[in-house]
């Protein structure tokens, strides 16, 4: 019998289940009493839940990354669900303990993400560009593959990062074909690299919290960073037209200054890479919010998108839904 999991939870119904911590924050209440704000998560989802009145060595007990035993029930928060957490405590010798039990799988192995990028890598015809990304996806391969895109919104799994890079280069296959003035290979290589940097960002593919080096200067600078040093490396000069460009991608991908780019897109590739990773990111987004919703219901509220609620339309409408025949 399959193990149950947060997702499957009716809500308002107690339960007892083992699932892992994937963040953790102390804070203080109003009164000055100190609670945890805890993220867990199982291969449902993840689930926020506030632990009120800790003690010091339940801080210390309750770490990210552990998996403990959680009893509660599922209710609705400004229409976000949460649990109600009853009671928490460690895991016991004999029970579960593999990290990996308890996190999300994409939908295809690292190894398959592998090959599916290295044949868009072989499409870089410009010699500087393949160069760099060759070299800085050696440089950071297993990581690449193993880290999330994101610590929470969007494709926020195992393997998520190379996940997103490849659902968009899949996507800029199409408009390369499209629109006949793109640079192929600075577009490609601009896609590789635009956010390989979150291997630094985050200090591990589990909980994802942020390294120092990720709070102060961000994936953007960081890639644009490693760029630099790859490009030195190889023999390669920072004022190189190849070099210019392809930081400058990674520089305009997030759009605009209030988004964290620190330069607009100024280049047709760099424009087409910010609307699709973003394109991307939407998409995934939505498509996890419905894979929780059933038939003729409202989705929970997307807070990445505004507080957003999303509407499950019939069967008769739906492409593929993430509930199985019965429900």
């Amino acid at each position: 019998m399959e193990t149950p999991k947060l997702y499957d939870m009716p809500l308002g119904e107690e339960f007892e289940i083992f699932v892992l911590i994937k963040n953790a924050s102390v804070k203080t209440d109003r009164n000055g009493r100190q609670f945890i704000a805890f993220s867990f998560q199982d291969r449902s989802g993840a689930i926020d839940g506030m632990y009120w009145s800790a003690a010091d060595d339940e801080v210390e007990r309750f770490q990210p990354g552990r998996i403990v035993s959680l009893r509660g029930y599922r209710e609705l928060y400004h229409g976000q669900p949460q649990v109600h957490i009853t009671g928490l405590r460690l895991t016991r010798p004999g029970e579960p303990e593999e990290i990996k039990d308890y996190t999300p799988a994409g939908p295809i192995s690292a190894a398959e993400m592998a090959e599916a990028i290295n044949h868009y890598v072989q499409q870089i015809k410009q010699p500087v560009i393949h160069d760099l990304v060759t070299a800085l996806l050696e440089e950071m391969t297993p990581d690449f593959y193993d880290y999330p895109a994101a610590k929470r919104f969007h494709h926020a799994f195992v393997g998520g990062l190379a996940f997103h890079t490849l659902s968009i280069l899949q996507l800029a296959e199409q408009v390369v074909t499209q629109y006949g003035g793109v640079n192929q290979s600075l577009l490609y290589g601009g896609i590789i690299l635009h956010d390989m940097a979150k291997t630094i960002e985050f200090s591990n593919p589990v909980t994802a919290d942020y390294t120092v080096e990720g709070n102060l200067l961000g994936h953007i600078s960081l890639m644009a960073g490693k760029i630099a040093l790859t490009a030195e490396k190889l023999g390669y000069r920072q004022e190189d037209e190849a070099v210019v460009l392809l930081k400058h991608l990674i520089l305009a991908h997030h759009g605009k200054q209030e988004y964290g780019s620190p330069v607009s897109p100024q280049l047709m590739e760099a424009e087409i890479l910010h609307h699709l990773d973003d394109l991307d990111a939407t998409m995934n987004m939505m498509q996890s919010a419905l894979d929780q919703t059933k038939p003729n219901h409202f989705s929970q509220r997307i807070m990445a998108m505004d507080g957003r609620t999303l509407y499950q339309p019939s069967r008769l409408f739906q492409h593929q839904s993430g509930f199985g025949e019965n429900e």
